[in-house]
């Protein structure tokens, strides 16, 4: 174990260059993660860890032995490098370079025959990607499969504002028409968010295998994705304004399918 006190370090300048460039992520194939409960279900949902970095200041070396650290190197840093290479204020003392695992639509396996899945199209804002996440996770759902995505799935605001989540849900990254296409092959009924010629989404059946399409807040779905759907739902709105943000609306979706499921076993 080696402790390291110098900014020059090509250990640190990489890990610094890995947080800040998704092109450096792309090319070594790892990611950044940082603090105890994301290091802990990154471990959990079975990710390699490639390096470890600790400041004894903040962490208690003995809860190392509680990371799955295989083969990787850990080195201690002093508490003025830990400053610099935090991505957050607040963490408790553990960064770790974790290898990347295959996010691609083959990957995606279903336990049950009426899997419940959330597609979202084109989300380009790590923030938004990863409090859809926390919402995936928090109602459950079998699988995220992202369309057409336009950032870093492992950029560091992902995985900070998904609170780990990005661990704990089995992701499926492809375009619309690879998606679509898997859906339909799989007998998957595609509901799709969209104003028009849409219905209240109560008056919808949920309970058998579906997918709640999603897009952004700004331009919604592609015409792409209403040709695809089933049914096009819409949520009421009730007050002055004709929408919400676009994680609240999904998990509106999510849990009616979730209270559907329930009440139907």
């Amino acid at each position: 174990m080696k402790h390291i006190t110098s900014f020059q370090n090509p250990s640190i300048k990489n890990l610094l260059q890995l947080q800040s460039k998704s092109k450096q992520r792309r090319k070594q194939n790892v990611f950044v993660v940082e603090g105890q409960q994301e290091v802990d279900l990154c471990q959990s949902s079975g990710f390699e860890f490639v390096e470890v970095y600790f400041c004894p200041e903040l962490y208690d070396e003995a809860k190392l032995k509680s990371v799955a650290l295989n083969n990787a190197e850990v080195n201690s840093v002093s508490e003025k490098i830990y400053q610099k290479i935090a991505y957050r204020g607040g963490t408790e003392g553990i960064i770790a370079i974790v290898k990347a695992k295959k996010s691609t639509i083959a990957e995606v396996k279903f336990a049950n025959q009426t899997p419940l899945i959330l597609v979202v199209e084109a989300p380009e804002k790590p923030g938004n990607i990863g409090a859809l996440l926390r919402t995936a996770d928090a109602s459950g759902v079998d699988a995220v499969l992202i369309a057409d995505l336009k950032t870093d799935l492992y950029h560091p605001n992902t995985i900070r504002s998904s609170v780990g989540t990005v661990f704990t849900n089995q992701i499926g990254v492809g375009t619309s028409t690879e998606i679509i296409n898997f859906l339909q092959s799989n007998s998957i009924a595609i509901y799709a968010a969209i104003l028009q010629e849409a219905k209240d989404y109560t008056a919808i059946d949920f309970t058998s295998a579906s997918a709640l399409v999603v897009g952004t807040e700004s331009s919604g779905l592609t015409e792409q994705w209403r040709e695809a759907s089933r049914q096009n739902i819409i949520i009421p709105m009730q007050g002055k304004v004709d929408s919400m943000n676009v994680s609240v609306a999904t998990g509106v979706l999510l849990f009616e399918a979730v209270r559907q499921r329930k009440t139907s076993t």
